[in-house]
């Protein structure tokens, strides 16, 4: 091979995003169902990658396998280029995956800025006696803490509610914190299921905005969502389930003229 073909390769490997997050061969049964069968997929550095199907396709499954609410019978996982094991919920989020749900999960009598300040404690290092005796290292971090959750605040829009209590934000606004307390985990990826559900257009619209804007600060994010032509409009790159299994992966515009997908999923939604 020529030396400047070859020379141009590298660059061009040096250039690819890294793999953010690698699944192989991904399953799951539940008694005589087999919910998943051997799904994998990649998700590069700084991609909003989607996962789309029809209800019972496997979507809300797998993001659960993968953050460790269910156990797989079989598959690998990497994250960032290291095995991990969803064990269990915590240690998925240790390793650095953030998700939220979709039925909103907030603590509603809390404010929204105590709400943000319980995800950047999964990456807090003073002990519990060192914050109830209150040493000088402890309330340093305490406030460290409550300066990067306000700027969080500040990053999704709603830094003026800081004070408010949860439950009394708007719908809208409710997702813009589970969004900001996932991210103050510190995550690797953003793990979103169904976050325009219940929203209106306007909602919908500002939440597109808010994600690619997460995109561009150089997140990486997997999103479920049944809303077909805002993940059309949104994603770098789709997987489209059916009955547990992977029946197609490319760009939206691939996506949208295959036809295993038109008949499976989208019809004249395409």
């Amino acid at each position: 091979m020529p030396a400047s073909k070859q020379t141009a390769m590298q660059g061009d490997a040096q250039r690819a995003p890294s793999v953010i997050l690698d699944i192989t061969n991904v399953s799951k049964r539940f008694g005589g169902l087999q919910a998943l069968s051997e799904v994998s997929l990649q998700i590069r550095q700084g991609q909003i990658y989607g996962l789309i199907g029809p209800n019972g396709a496997g979507k809300t499954t797998f993001f659960n396998v993968i953050t460790g609410l269910y156990q797989p019978d079989t598959g690998s996982f990497q994250l960032a280029g290291k095995s991990y094991s969803p064990s269990a919920p915590h240690a998925v989020a240790k390793a650095g995956i953030a998700r939220t749900f979709q039925n909103i999960r907030l603590f509603g009598e809390m404010s929204v800025l105590e709400n943000v300040m319980v995800g950047c404690h999964v990456r807090t290092h003073q002990t519990l006696i060192g914050a109830v005796l209150r040493h000088k290292a402890a309330r340093v971090e305490e406030q460290s803490i409550r300066e990067r959750s306000l700027a969080l605040l500040h990053f999704v829009g709603i830094a003026g509610f800081a004070e408010r209590t949860a439950r009394h934000l708007s719908y809208g606004d409710q997702r813009r914190l589970e969004i900001a307390r996932a991210l103050a985990t510190e995550p690797k990826l953003l793990a979103l299921d169904e976050p325009a559900a219940g929203m209106n257009a306007t909602e919908k619209l500002a939440l597109r905005e808010l994600l690619v804007k997460i995109r561009d600060s150089g997140k990486t994010i997997l999103l479920i969502e049944h809303d077909v032509k805002l993940m059309l409009g949104l994603c770098d790159r789709i997987t489209v389930l059916d009955y547990g299994k992977p029946i197609a992966e490319g760009t939206p515009a691939e996506i949208k003229r295959n036809p295993a997908v038109i008949e499976a999923y989208l019809g004249a939604a395409a």
